[in-house]
């Protein structure tokens, strides 16, 4: 550590209490004592640390097992790493591979006493889950189509790496007041998603000494949680060459300066929010001199991070297949289907976007209908037109120890529901999260899902939904806004479905979700909701 600790006399929170006497990496040098013990002998106070490993204590918490999460760098992996993804759902993982909206993987069911052998053979691929979790740099995402996509300035891959490689195993930057997380792109519909994450490079041109240079410029301080903010736009231009220097630089100021005394208010958000964009740039300049001020951006859209579908590549005479993963869920066997595939039409990679698909890229045009013929595509779709195809979900109550309601086995059903009642020619997000925190990004759905602690009519305790509706990334973003009234879950696709015939039967030609709702306003919705629960009411008479 060659960083000078400046916070240990301020008020802190608990937890930076504990990360003063012994650095959240170090969990990986307690574990081989750990698992000696059964893990009822575990302090609560150390699940912390398990995080800097990509752990998280299962519910219930007394049963040794932990959700763990992978991560990948730019959502890319080589096929010897996806064979055993798909070795450790069908081992460990009760045969499930969970794929996330930071181009990653999860699991549940990992056993405590396995983990240090689990730990060797991610090693032995090339991948980690150090740093996953925990108040560190998360995975690092990118365009998913990054090397192979028409619509992007340049390639993104090695500059993501050289970021990854940055901060990994890093201990000047293991101990951040919380978790941070990092986009680059320089795909022109922001496959990024650059607002919602602390740090963005999003592409850009710039008029240098006579030569157009292309790079980035750069999006500050965003972020979903309960308090949601969009990142902001600073008055810098940065080379692919000054990336990893301009990330350190930034994570390095929020280390030293960022809150420590609330977990709920620590995300550099919140620092932005203190200081303002200017003082902070001005900070950043003092540490990157030079730094040339912002350029032409290029962004001129939006895809939600999604790549679903059969294209063509960059590269001619090679496509590309983005495979729905209805609500981010597969079992082991099924993607072992889709490695096998890879293996024998593509090349050394497999892919993951911001939706919790899967991509195949390389596949040759004239394998292309060998390929849509195979039988896994019998149960995945090549050609996503449904509502299923386009949502995505957190892990809910099933497993998270944070969540008020359910969301992954309620939400293939609901959406299924839904798409055998509506079909349209824009594509509509729903996402479903278990509560406040965001994890499937529903702030910037069309529609979004919460879960919720309710009461039933007699005054017992249960779970229920409550709906938001109008978020996007275009043009800066704006966040979904929240509608009155509670549901249950078998009141969700008929509340869902009077949102969706309105928009269905009062729309223009072409008009997307998110411009219907600028055009109507939340309350026009929160109208379509209320219509719905008197009638409920009256029905109940």
């Amino acid at each position: 550590m060659s960083y000078k600790v400046t916070w240990a006399d301020q008020r802190i929170n608990k937890n930076e209490k504990a990360k003063l006497k012994e650095d959240g990496l170090d969990v990986f040098k307690d574990l081989p004592e750990l698992v000696k013990h059964p893990f009822s002998e575990i302090d609560k106070s150390y699940y912390m640390y398990f995080k800097f490993a990509g752990l998280t204590v299962q519910k219930p918490q007394d049963k040794g097992y932990f959700m763990m999460r992978i991560k990948i760098p730019g959502g890319r992996i080589n096929l010897k790493q996806a064979d055993h993804i798909a070795w450790i759902a069908k081992t460990y993982g009760r045969g499930i591979v969970d794929l996330t909206t930071r181009q990653a993987v999860q699991y549940h069911w990992i056993p405590f006493e396995k983990l240090p052998d689990i730990f060797d053979g991610i090693a032995s691929v090339g991948l980690t889950t150090a740093g996953a979790e925990g108040d560190i740099t998360r995975n690092v995402v990118d365009n998913p189509l990054s090397g192979i996509d028409a619509n992007e300035l340049f390639d993104t891959r090695q500059t993501v790496l050289d970021v990854y490689k940055r901060f990994q195993g890093n201990r000047d930057y293991s101990n951040l007041p919380r978790k941070f997380k990092i986009s680059i792109n320089s795909n022109i519909y922001n496959a990024g998603n650059a607002e919602i994450n602390d740090l963005a490079f999003t592409p850009a041109i710039k008029e240098i000494n006579g030569q157009s240079v292309q790079g980035f410029n750069v999006k500050i301080g965003g972020g979903l949680g309960m308090l949601p903010y969009l990142g902001l736009a600073m008055n810098s231009f940065v080379t692919p060459g000054q990336v990893a220097d301009v990330a350190e630089a930034v994570v390095a100021l929020y280390r030293d300066n960022g809150p420590r005394r609330s977990r709920s208010k620590s995300r550099l958000k919140f620092l932005i929010q203190d200081w303002g964009v200017q003082k902070f740039e001005n900070a950043l300049r003092e540490k990157v001199p030079g730094l040339q001020t912002a350029g032409n951006s290029k962004i001129v859209g939006w895809s939600n991070g999604t790549a679903l579908g059969i294209h063509p590549q960059r590269q001619k005479g090679y496509y590309y297949i983005g495979v729905s993963i209805p609500a981010g869920r597969i079992s082991g066997d099924d993607f072992q289907a889709f490695v096998d595939l890879a293996k024998r039409y593509g090349k050394d990679e497999l892919r993951f976007d911001h939706g919790q698909n899967l991509i195949i890229p390389y596949i040759a045009e004239k394998d292309l209908e060998t390929v849509k013929s195979a039988d896994i595509f019998n149960r995945f779709s090549t050609t996503p037109h449904q509502l299923l195809d386009f949502g995505t979900t957190c892990t809910g109550a099933e497993y998270c120890n944070l969540a008020n309601a359910h969301t992954k086995e309620i939400f293939k059903p609901l959406l299924n529901n839904l798409d055998q009642r509506f079909t349209f020619e824009k594509p509509v997000t729903i996402t479903l999260t278990g509560c406040g925190n965001n994890c499937a990004h529903r702030s910037i759905a069309d529609i979004g899902i919460e879960g919720v602690k309710a009461r039933t009519q007699t005054g017992d305790h249960a779970e229920g939904y409550v709906l938001s509706v109008g978020g996007s990334l275009l043009n800066g973003g704006h966040f979904t806004e929240a509608l009155k009234g509670k549901l249950s879950k078998d009141q969700l696709a008929d509340a869902l479905a009077v949102i969706l015939k309105d928009y269905q039967d009062q729309k223009k030609l072409e008009e997307t979700f998110y411009d219907y709702f600028s055009r109507q306003g939340r309350f026009h919705f929160q109208e379509l909701v209320d219509q719905y629960l008197s009638q409920l009411q009256e029905a109940l008479k």
